[in-house]
């Protein structure tokens, strides 16, 4: 099955073939390990996995590479270590700021159905690598020396008569546009306004390394640079895909893409580049003043006893195609969840030794990741696996669905379930939503049920009665009944 993905740089879809099909090569920017990641940093983890298990399965796991970046040296990082730590030296508090963030990052995209990357390399373990190819763009005259920095000329790389691509071809925009749009740091040391860092001094107390170029003093390296060194260690020259979301488009992969090429004297850095689009909540920029700044560990904390929580939150990002801008709310999220529910009840009878994902749903991710259209097949395939029993032919849509479910990451809708299991599940999880709908907590719900139960066991039936009709007027109808041991037991629902 042929595979096309969309390439911001020349503004096609087309087939995607890999320099070698035996090592297929992804590089993805990952965190700048400083704080919680927020859900629009979700949104490239879960995009691009999806990306990596279609690769593993078109191409055999052990013939696919994707490396995604640790940024651990950065100012923000700095500032960070220095507030919460402010009795260690600087170095030993980024350390430890720097541990605790990477830590909480995996717990979080762990929860969200991520795989692990192939190779997950840390920017300070590349300082080598940075400076070799920092002197490679001063030998090659497309980087100069300038009171302790060092500066990559867009000009110089746009003078050449060479294969290299045009400073700007990635963003589609002109050197003036480029400069205009930007934030551009006024220097004098610089010979132009669009010259961006490669490498520049330590401040006092600040991570320091051995400096390229023959300057003097210790320095540490730029952002951009560190993205193009460790793609270069881990992947080569030339790769297959990079990845990362619409904002990072310019400048930072603008100058990836330069400094590379420049360095190695190429046309291209990667093949195919591929860009996520934006993601907004409740119809507005996510944003700290605004108030609707949301992490995943916040979004996470909303069911932390409920494994298929993160989940669920994954189903409700890839609804959307990827390059297309998300407006991520509460409603979409009870609607994602009630789906995401029906869909693991539908695959309940698959026998896990016959899975495997549709053919159907592998071709709408092999056309540029088409998730939306993927989770139409998904539920084609509930419909059908509902509709037929275990003795018909069209029960291999169950064993399809779960395959499917498989391939795209949501794997705890599979997970050691029986049918039994699944109708009390997704009963439970339809009365949650319509707590939820209704202002109630469900567990608050769930402890006036026991403190209820606990009165009739005492025979205080006055306040069992009176913990009746509190939640009565909560709109909450209960249901008394026996277990299998004959011993009464009590559950909620919400009354229509």
């Amino acid at each position: 099955m042929d595979l096309r993905l969309y390439d911001t740089l020349t503004r096609e879809k087309r087939a995607f073939v890999p320099l070698d099909p035996g090592n297929v090569r992804m590089y993805v920017c990952g965190p700048t390990v400083y704080d919680f990641a927020h859900i629009g940093n979700a949104r490239p983890v879960i995009v691009f996995d999806v990306l990596f298990r279609l690769l593993r399965h078109l191409y055999g796991a052990d013939h696919v590479t994707y490396v995604r970046n640790i940024t651990d040296v950065d100012d923000k990082i700095n500032d960070r270590a220095a507030r919460d730590f402010p009795g260690l030296p600087l170095n030993q508090a980024i350390r430890k700021v720097t541990e605790q963030t990477e830590k909480q990052f995996h717990e979080d995209v762990d929860a969200l159905g991520c795989l692990r990357p192939t190779v997950e390399p840390r920017a300070t373990e590349h300082i080598a690598e940075m400076r070799a190819i920092i002197e490679r763009l001063v030998q090659g005259g497309f980087a100069y020396v300038a009171e302790g920095h060092v500066l990559f000329s867009p000009q110089a790389m746009n003078a050449t008569n060479s294969l290299l691509p045009r400073y700007g071809a990635l963003a589609k925009r002109t050197l003036d546009e480029m400069i205009a749009g930007a934030r551009i740091d006024v220097a004098p040391y610089k010979r132009d306004a669009a010259d961006f860092v490669l490498w520049k001094p330590s401040k006092p107390g600040e991570p320091s390394w051995p400096s390229p170029a023959g300057i003097v003093a210790e320095g540490r390296p730029g952002w951009h640079i560190e993205c193009s060194a460790m793609a270069w260690k881990h992947l080569g020259e030339q790769f297959d895909i990079h990845g990362g979301g619409i904002d990072l488009v310019f400048p930072h992969h603008e100058n990836e893409l330069a400094q590379t090429t420049c360095a190695f004297h190429a046309d291209r850095m990667a093949n195919f580049w591929m860009h996520n689009g934006f993601l907004q909540v409740e119809g507005d920029k996510m944003s700290k003043s605004t108030g609707n700044f949301v992490t995943i560990r916040e979004l996470l904390g909303r069911r932390p006893n409920d494994s298929r929580w993160g989940e669920i939150l994954r189903f409700n990002m890839l609804r959307t195609h990827y390059r297309q801008p998300i407006d991520w709310t509460d409603a979409g999220l009870l609607e994602s969840e009630i789906t995401y529910m029906k869909l693991r009840q539908a695959a309940s009878g698959a026998n896990r030794l016959r899975m495997k994902p549709s053919d159907q749903v592998i071709g709408a991710l092999a056309d540029d990741l088409n998730t939306s259209s993927a989770l139409t097949e998904l539920y084609r395939l509930a419909n059908a696996a509902r509709s037929s029993s275990p003795a018909d032919t069209p029960a291999d849509a169950a064993n399809e669905l779960a395959g499917s479910l498989h391939l795209l990451g949501f794997d705890k809708a599979i997970d050691h379930i029986r049918s039994d299991d699944i109708r009390g599940d997704i009963s439970r999880a339809f009365h949650e939503v319509a707590a939820r709908e209704k202002g109630l907590d469900p567990k608050k719900l769930d402890s006036l049920l026991e403190a209820r139960a606990a009165a009739r066991a005492r025979k205080d039936f006055p306040e069992s009665d009176r913990i009746r009709d509190e939640l009565g007027a909560m709109g909450v109808v209960l249901k008394d009944g026996k277990d299998a041991n004959g011993k009464p037991t009590t559950t909620w629902e919400i009354g229509r």
